[in-house]
């Protein structure tokens, strides 16, 4: 294994699909006996969801955010061989190589404000706020919160819908760069949140460009050459180069997001109860 880089394990057994998801996931069984989470490149939305997964996972263990580990997880040919099922063969024989496993949190469930809001203080829930919008993450509402309470602390998972970007890069200039992030007010913590100046302020110093590189250099060679990415860059390295310059750019002052946030957390806490609080109505509900 390449200094910084991620994990390698061999899939030995598809154990069971979770239905669920663009990237059409799977509990995966690897060649030491433990389970993974398997988000596949050959489901529909390809190696830029996998490319998201990963950076963006890595770049919350960077602002030290509680994300479950990840893994490259190579899917060999014989993998899925006597699956009964049709598409799972088809998906198995599309994403032969280079796959992505976050570890699977035996006996976890899903955050639920009313059940487990106490697990997540006032302070973390401005940093997820502000992360989620400096990656321009949509996919934590009410309805579909990615975040997972285990052992009595919450993780962050699904990453994929993040950077939606990098679908068309030519489209991202300079503007859209810097811009709030558009879908911030459905996040699920936003009404939660306390302390965004405070989570700016830190998040903004520790995610610098040598912590923004590292989670870069994390990102597997076969996924940024991915043959339907073909053409889009020159290189590998300039293809990381992009991602590093939209990252980074973000976070110069003023960070127009950061400054979004806290104001839609202010009209968001004026104008709806707490949903931490009993008998308090939940947002976005």
């Amino acid at each position: 294994m390449a200094h910084g880089s991620l994990p390698r394990r061999t899939a030995t057994r598809y154990v069971v699909p979770l239905r669920e998801g663009g990237t059409l996931p799977a509990v995966v069984e690897v060649e030491d006996g433990s389970l993974w989470v398997v988000k596949f490149r050959g489901a529909g939305q390809g190696a830029r969801a996998l490319i998201a997964e990963i950076l963006v996972g890595e770049l919350a263990r960077e602002a030290g955010l509680p994300v479950p580990e990840l893994a490259v997880i190579l899917v060999p040919e014989a993998l899925g061989r006597f699956e009964r099922d049709p598409e799972i063969q088809d998906l198995l024989k599309a994403s032969r190589g280079v796959n992505v496993g976050i570890r699977y949190l035996e006996g976890a469930f899903n955050f639920e404000p009313r059940a487990a809001g106490d697990l997540i203080s006032p302070d973390l829930a401005a940093r997820i706020v502000w992360f989620d919008a400096w990656v321009t993450n949509p996919d934590r509402t009410p309805r579909n919160p990615n975040l997972m309470i285990h052992d009595g602390r919450p993780w962050l998972i699904d990453h994929g819908a993040a950077l939606y970007g990098h679908f068309n890069w030519q489209r991202v200039d300079a503007a859209r760069t810097r811009a709030p992030f558009q879908h911030l007010e459905r996040h699920v913590l936003l009404g939660r949140a306390s302390g965004l100046d405070e989570a700016d302020r830190e998040l903004a110093t520790r995610l610098d460009e040598e912590a923004v590189t590292r989670a870069i250099g994390r990102v597997p060679d076969e996924l940024l050459a991915d043959p339907l990415l073909a053409g889009e860059f020159d290189s590998g390295q300039a293809h990381r180069a992009r991602y590093r310059d939209f990252l980074l750019e973000r976070l110069q002052a003023p960070r127009t997001f950061a400054r979004a946030a806290e104001t839609l957390r202010r009209a968001h806490r004026d104008r709806r109860p707490n949903p931490w609080r009993p008998g308090g109505e939940r947002a976005g509900g």
